[in-house]
Protein backbone atom coordinates (compact mmCIF):
# COMPACT_ATOMS: atom_id res chain seq x y z
CA UNK A 1 0.00 0.00 0.00
CA UNK A 2 2.54 2.67 0.89
CA UNK A 3 4.18 2.48 -2.60
CA UNK A 4 1.40 3.36 -4.63
CA UNK A 5 1.59 6.77 -2.93
CA UNK A 6 4.89 7.86 -4.02
CA UNK A 7 8.38 7.96 -1.94
CA UNK A 8 7.82 7.35 1.44
CA UNK A 9 9.75 9.80 4.16
CA UNK A 10 10.89 6.89 6.50
CA UNK A 11 12.79 5.67 3.93
CA UNK A 12 15.15 9.26 3.49
CA UNK A 13 17.82 10.84 5.27
CA UNK A 14 17.69 14.28 6.61
CA UNK A 15 19.06 15.79 3.52
CA UNK A 16 16.68 13.99 1.61
CA UNK A 17 13.79 14.54 3.91
CA UNK A 18 14.54 18.60 3.74
CA UNK A 19 15.19 18.69 -0.05
CA UNK A 20 11.92 16.90 -0.76
CA UNK A 21 9.86 17.40 1.53
CA UNK A 22 6.78 18.53 -0.84
CA UNK A 23 6.80 15.33 -2.22
CA UNK A 24 6.46 13.55 1.11
CA UNK A 25 3.74 15.91 2.78
CA UNK A 26 1.70 14.75 -0.65
CA UNK A 27 2.48 11.22 -0.07
CA UNK A 28 1.45 11.15 3.37
CA UNK A 29 -1.80 12.89 3.06
CA UNK A 30 -2.41 11.01 -0.32
CA UNK A 31 -1.71 7.61 2.04
CA UNK A 32 -4.67 9.28 5.08
CA UNK A 33 -7.65 6.83 5.40
CA UNK A 34 -11.31 7.97 7.00
CA UNK A 35 -12.49 6.08 9.95
CA UNK A 36 -16.09 8.31 10.26
CA UNK A 37 -18.02 6.34 7.37
CA UNK A 38 -17.24 2.97 9.00
CA UNK A 39 -17.60 2.37 12.50
CA UNK A 40 -16.88 -0.74 14.98
CA UNK A 41 -20.20 -2.08 16.52
CA UNK A 42 -18.64 -2.56 20.18
CA UNK A 43 -20.15 -4.62 22.72
CA UNK A 44 -23.46 -2.20 23.35
CA UNK A 45 -24.62 -1.94 19.41
CA UNK A 46 -28.54 -2.36 19.40
CA UNK A 47 -29.63 -4.36 15.92
CA UNK A 48 -32.85 -2.64 14.97
CA UNK A 49 -34.45 -6.54 15.20
CA UNK A 50 -33.50 -6.54 18.96
CA UNK A 51 -34.82 -2.98 19.10
CA UNK A 52 -38.18 -3.56 17.11
CA UNK A 53 -38.61 -6.44 19.80
CA UNK A 54 -38.73 -4.09 22.26
CA UNK A 55 -40.72 -1.43 20.79
CA UNK A 56 -43.76 -4.18 19.74
CA UNK A 57 -43.83 -5.41 23.47
CA UNK A 58 -44.41 -1.61 24.27
CA UNK A 59 -46.98 -1.34 21.77
CA UNK A 60 -48.82 -3.93 22.29
CA UNK A 61 -48.96 -3.38 25.51
CA UNK A 62 -50.38 0.02 25.84
CA UNK A 63 -52.75 -0.69 22.71
CA UNK A 64 -50.69 1.26 20.49
CA UNK A 65 -50.25 3.49 23.17
CA UNK A 66 -53.60 4.40 23.23
CA UNK A 67 -53.01 3.55 27.00
CA UNK A 68 -50.15 4.35 27.20
CA UNK A 69 -49.41 4.68 31.75
CA UNK A 70 -46.70 4.57 33.87
CA UNK A 71 -48.14 1.19 35.01
CA UNK A 72 -48.68 -0.47 31.75
CA UNK A 73 -44.61 0.83 30.38
CA UNK A 74 -43.60 -0.31 33.82
CA UNK A 75 -44.93 -3.96 33.36
CA UNK A 76 -43.56 -3.90 29.39
CA UNK A 77 -40.03 -3.02 31.06
CA UNK A 78 -40.34 -5.98 33.42
CA UNK A 79 -41.08 -8.21 30.46
CA UNK A 80 -38.20 -6.81 28.14
CA UNK A 81 -36.41 -4.29 29.89
CA UNK A 82 -35.09 -2.81 26.00
CA UNK A 83 -38.60 -1.45 26.30
CA UNK A 84 -36.97 1.33 28.90
CA UNK A 85 -34.55 2.15 25.98
CA UNK A 86 -37.43 1.98 23.59
CA UNK A 87 -39.11 4.55 25.67
CA UNK A 88 -36.10 7.03 26.35
CA UNK A 89 -35.49 7.12 22.34
CA UNK A 90 -39.03 8.15 22.35
CA UNK A 91 -38.24 11.51 24.38
CA UNK A 92 -35.16 12.08 22.33
CA UNK A 93 -33.27 12.38 26.11
CA UNK A 94 -30.03 10.61 27.03
CA UNK A 95 -30.20 8.37 30.39
CA UNK A 96 -28.93 10.90 32.49
CA UNK A 97 -30.91 13.70 31.57
CA UNK A 98 -34.08 11.44 32.09
CA UNK A 99 -32.56 10.74 35.40
CA UNK A 100 -31.83 13.88 36.21
CA UNK A 101 -35.63 15.43 35.60
CA UNK A 102 -36.95 11.89 37.29
CA UNK A 103 -34.67 13.41 40.68
CA UNK A 104 -36.47 16.70 40.72
CA UNK A 105 -39.88 15.73 39.95
CA UNK A 106 -39.64 12.30 41.65
CA UNK A 107 -37.87 13.57 44.42
CA UNK A 108 -35.22 10.22 44.11
CA UNK A 109 -32.07 10.69 43.95
CA UNK A 110 -30.93 8.54 41.15
CA UNK A 111 -27.16 9.96 40.07
CA UNK A 112 -26.14 9.63 36.10
CA UNK A 113 -24.09 6.68 36.65
CA UNK A 114 -26.41 4.42 37.94
CA UNK A 115 -28.52 5.59 35.22
CA UNK A 116 -26.34 4.87 32.42
CA UNK A 117 -25.82 1.61 34.42
CA UNK A 118 -29.46 0.66 34.36
CA UNK A 119 -29.59 1.59 30.21
CA UNK A 120 -26.71 -0.64 29.48
CA UNK A 121 -28.57 -3.34 31.40
CA UNK A 122 -31.63 -2.80 29.34
CA UNK A 123 -30.16 -2.94 26.35
CA UNK A 124 -27.89 -5.94 27.35
CA UNK A 125 -31.54 -7.91 28.37
CA UNK A 126 -30.62 -7.89 31.85
CA UNK A 127 -33.58 -7.14 34.38
CA UNK A 128 -33.66 -3.78 35.36
CA UNK A 129 -36.92 -4.78 37.45
CA UNK A 130 -38.72 -7.54 39.52
CA UNK A 131 -35.17 -9.71 40.10
CA UNK A 132 -32.86 -6.66 40.08
CA UNK A 133 -31.30 -5.27 42.89
CA UNK A 134 -33.33 -2.33 44.96
CA UNK A 135 -31.63 0.15 43.87
CA UNK A 136 -31.34 -0.40 39.98
CA UNK A 137 -35.05 -1.38 40.49
CA UNK A 138 -35.46 2.00 41.91
CA UNK A 139 -33.56 4.03 39.47
CA UNK A 140 -35.59 2.33 36.29
CA UNK A 141 -38.80 2.59 37.66
CA UNK A 142 -38.09 6.14 38.04
CA UNK A 143 -36.78 7.00 34.53
CA UNK A 144 -39.86 4.57 33.35
CA UNK A 145 -42.14 6.79 34.67
CA UNK A 146 -40.43 10.05 34.25
CA UNK A 147 -40.61 9.01 30.26
CA UNK A 148 -44.23 8.41 29.89
CA UNK A 149 -44.63 11.62 31.66
CA UNK A 150 -43.00 13.49 29.18
CA UNK A 151 -44.70 11.88 26.43
CA UNK A 152 -47.56 12.13 27.76
CA UNK A 153 -47.37 16.23 28.03
CA UNK A 154 -46.03 17.12 24.56
CA UNK A 155 -43.65 20.16 24.44
CA UNK A 156 -44.17 23.26 26.29
CA UNK A 157 -44.35 26.55 24.55
CA UNK A 158 -40.74 28.31 24.91
CA UNK A 159 -40.83 30.98 22.83
CA UNK A 160 -38.85 31.72 19.32
CA UNK A 161 -35.41 31.95 20.74
CA UNK A 162 -35.74 28.78 22.03
CA UNK A 163 -37.05 24.81 20.95
CA UNK A 164 -38.35 22.38 23.59
CA UNK A 165 -36.67 19.01 22.97
CA UNK A 166 -40.17 17.44 23.26
CA UNK A 167 -41.25 19.84 20.28
CA UNK A 168 -40.59 16.89 17.43
CA UNK A 169 -43.34 15.53 15.37
CA UNK A 170 -44.22 12.29 17.62
CA UNK A 171 -44.27 14.09 20.73
CA UNK A 172 -45.05 17.44 20.53
CA UNK A 173 -48.63 17.46 21.34
CA UNK A 174 -48.65 14.29 23.68
CA UNK A 175 -49.46 10.98 23.32
CA UNK A 176 -51.61 11.26 20.51
CA UNK A 177 -49.29 12.17 18.28
CA UNK A 178 -47.35 8.64 19.30
CA UNK A 179 -50.58 6.79 18.71
CA UNK A 180 -50.80 8.75 15.06
CA UNK A 181 -47.26 8.08 13.48
CA UNK A 182 -47.69 4.09 15.23
CA UNK A 183 -50.45 3.65 12.79
CA UNK A 184 -50.08 5.98 10.34
CA UNK A 185 -46.09 6.24 9.91
CA UNK A 186 -43.33 9.11 9.65
CA UNK A 187 -43.35 11.21 6.54
CA UNK A 188 -39.49 10.69 5.28
CA UNK A 189 -39.24 14.57 5.39
CA UNK A 190 -39.77 14.51 9.15
CA UNK A 191 -37.40 11.06 9.37
CA UNK A 192 -34.64 13.49 7.46
CA UNK A 193 -35.50 16.65 9.58
CA UNK A 194 -34.77 14.32 12.66
CA UNK A 195 -31.30 13.51 11.24
CA UNK A 196 -30.44 17.23 10.55
CA UNK A 197 -30.76 17.80 13.82
CA UNK A 198 -29.82 14.49 15.33
CA UNK A 199 -26.88 12.96 13.39
CA UNK A 200 -27.53 9.64 12.19
CA UNK A 201 -25.93 7.41 14.40
CA UNK A 202 -24.50 9.77 16.71
CA UNK A 203 -25.23 8.50 19.88
CA UNK A 204 -23.35 5.10 18.88
CA UNK A 205 -20.12 7.19 17.15
CA UNK A 206 -20.50 8.73 20.58
CA UNK A 207 -20.15 5.21 22.47
CA UNK A 208 -17.71 3.92 19.98
CA UNK A 209 -15.32 7.21 19.77
CA UNK A 210 -12.77 5.72 22.23
CA UNK A 211 -12.64 2.21 20.46
CA UNK A 212 -12.04 4.36 16.80
CA UNK A 213 -9.33 6.15 18.58
CA UNK A 214 -7.59 3.02 19.57
CA UNK A 215 -7.26 1.30 16.24
CA UNK A 216 -3.92 2.93 15.46
CA UNK A 217 -2.50 2.46 18.92
CA UNK A 218 -3.67 -1.22 18.63
CA UNK A 219 -1.78 -1.65 15.43
CA UNK A 220 1.39 -0.34 17.16
CA UNK A 221 1.27 -2.56 19.99
CA UNK A 222 0.98 -5.47 17.43
CA UNK A 223 3.82 -4.12 15.34
CA UNK A 224 5.88 -4.44 18.39
CA UNK A 225 5.08 -7.88 19.68
CA UNK A 226 5.00 -9.26 16.20
CA UNK A 227 8.94 -8.12 16.61
CA UNK A 228 9.40 -9.21 19.82
CA UNK A 229 10.51 -5.53 20.51
CA UNK A 230 9.85 -4.64 24.69
CA UNK A 231 7.98 -1.35 25.67
CA UNK A 232 5.67 0.40 27.79
CA UNK A 233 2.59 1.42 26.34
CA UNK A 234 1.98 4.68 28.40
CA UNK A 235 -1.42 5.26 30.75
CA UNK A 236 -3.50 8.07 30.69
CA UNK A 237 -1.76 9.74 33.93
CA UNK A 238 1.60 9.07 33.49
CA UNK A 239 3.81 11.97 32.90
CA UNK A 240 7.08 12.47 30.98
CA UNK A 241 9.71 14.93 32.08
CA UNK A 242 7.83 17.80 31.64
CA UNK A 243 5.04 16.92 29.61
CA UNK A 244 1.33 16.53 31.21
CA UNK A 245 1.33 13.21 29.41
CA UNK A 246 3.76 10.81 28.77
CA UNK A 247 3.94 9.43 24.99
CA UNK A 248 1.70 6.45 23.96
CA UNK A 249 4.79 3.94 23.92
CA UNK A 250 8.15 4.25 25.38
CA UNK A 251 10.79 1.68 24.27
CA UNK A 252 12.52 -0.20 25.43
CA UNK A 253 10.52 0.76 29.03
CA UNK A 254 9.49 3.77 30.52
CA UNK A 255 12.63 4.26 32.91
CA UNK A 256 15.25 4.83 29.86
CA UNK A 257 13.45 5.09 26.43
CA UNK A 258 15.34 5.21 23.37
CA UNK A 259 12.47 5.23 21.60
CA UNK A 260 9.51 7.13 21.91
CA UNK A 261 5.96 6.73 20.03
CA UNK A 262 3.12 9.11 19.56
CA UNK A 263 -0.09 7.30 17.91
CA UNK A 264 -3.27 9.19 16.97
CA UNK A 265 -6.07 8.66 14.58
CA UNK A 266 -7.94 11.97 13.86
CA UNK A 267 -10.88 12.99 12.21
CA UNK A 268 -10.56 17.09 13.19
CA UNK A 269 -8.55 19.11 12.77
CA UNK A 270 -8.15 20.57 16.12
CA UNK A 271 -7.33 17.03 17.67
CA UNK A 272 -4.51 16.59 15.05
CA UNK A 273 -3.15 19.68 15.84
CA UNK A 274 -2.67 19.15 19.76
CA UNK A 275 -0.73 16.03 18.80
CA UNK A 276 1.54 17.65 16.32
CA UNK A 277 2.01 19.83 19.24
CA UNK A 278 2.96 17.13 21.42
CA UNK A 279 5.28 15.38 18.91
CA UNK A 280 7.11 18.65 18.49
CA UNK A 281 7.40 18.56 22.33
CA UNK A 282 9.36 15.72 22.29
CA UNK A 283 11.36 16.63 19.27
CA UNK A 284 12.64 19.54 21.76
CA UNK A 285 13.21 17.45 24.32
CA UNK A 286 14.90 15.30 22.37
CA UNK A 287 17.12 18.03 21.23
CA UNK A 288 18.08 19.36 24.79
CA UNK A 289 18.98 16.31 26.35
CA UNK A 290 21.42 15.92 22.97
CA UNK A 291 22.42 19.18 24.04
CA UNK A 292 23.51 18.15 27.48
CA UNK A 293 25.41 14.99 26.64
CA UNK A 294 22.52 12.81 27.68
CA UNK A 295 21.35 9.58 26.42
CA UNK A 296 18.06 10.65 23.98
CA UNK A 297 15.70 8.94 22.08
CA UNK A 298 14.12 8.85 18.39
CA UNK A 299 10.34 10.30 18.12
CA UNK A 300 8.59 8.38 16.52
CA UNK A 301 4.71 9.30 14.55
CA UNK A 302 2.00 7.48 13.88
CA UNK A 303 -0.79 9.16 12.39
CA UNK A 304 -3.92 8.57 10.26
CA UNK A 305 -7.79 10.27 9.36
CA UNK A 306 -8.80 12.94 7.79
CA UNK A 307 -7.93 15.27 10.16
CA UNK A 308 -3.37 15.46 9.79
CA UNK A 309 -4.78 16.30 5.96
CA UNK A 310 -6.23 19.69 6.66
CA UNK A 311 -3.29 21.75 6.91
CA UNK A 312 -0.13 20.68 5.05
CA UNK A 313 2.03 22.83 7.52
CA UNK A 314 0.98 20.60 10.32
CA UNK A 315 2.54 17.67 8.29
CA UNK A 316 5.55 19.59 7.53
CA UNK A 317 6.28 19.75 11.21
CA UNK A 318 5.51 16.23 11.91
CA UNK A 319 7.97 14.94 9.42
CA UNK A 320 10.77 17.49 10.59
CA UNK A 321 9.97 16.95 14.60
CA UNK A 322 10.13 13.01 13.81
CA UNK A 323 13.29 13.21 11.26
CA UNK A 324 10.55 11.40 8.76
CA UNK A 325 9.79 8.96 10.63
CA UNK A 326 5.87 9.25 10.25
CA UNK A 327 3.67 6.73 9.57
CA UNK A 328 0.25 5.80 8.59
CA UNK A 329 -1.65 2.82 9.25
CA UNK A 330 -1.44 2.08 5.56
CA UNK A 331 1.94 1.91 5.95
CA UNK A 332 2.52 0.78 9.79
CA UNK A 333 4.04 -2.59 8.75
CA UNK A 334 7.64 -0.41 7.87
CA UNK A 335 7.34 0.83 11.11
CA UNK A 336 9.69 -1.51 13.11
CA UNK A 337 11.73 -1.92 9.25
CA UNK A 338 12.12 1.76 8.82
CA UNK A 339 13.15 2.89 12.19
CA UNK A 340 15.62 2.38 15.20
CA UNK A 341 12.97 0.32 16.55
CA UNK A 342 14.68 -2.57 14.23
CA UNK A 343 17.92 -2.71 16.39
CA UNK A 344 15.51 -3.57 19.50
CA UNK A 345 13.79 -6.89 18.11
CA UNK A 346 14.87 -9.82 19.12
CA UNK A 347 13.89 -11.49 15.77
CA UNK A 348 16.60 -9.22 13.82
CA UNK A 349 19.62 -10.62 15.67
CA UNK A 350 17.77 -14.40 15.85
Amino acid sequence: MAEAFGPQSFEADDEQLVGNIEGYIDAFIAGLQSFFVVMPRGEGFVEFERFKSAYGCLRDKSGTFDRLSEEVALRAVELDPMALVVLRTMTGLTAPELAHLACGELGVDVDQSSARRVDKRARDGMAILGAASAKTQQCADCMVRMAVRLLARGARAVGPEAIHRLDKIDTKHGLGDIEALAVGGVPYEALLYERLLGRPFATHRDAVSEKVGEILEEAVEAQLCSHDIPFHRAGVAERFENMDQAPDFLIPDGTNPRVVIEAKLAEDDGTARDKVTRVQHLAQLREERLQRGAASFDVIACADGRGFGVRREDVRKLLLATHGKLFTLGTIDRLVGASSLRSFSSKSHG
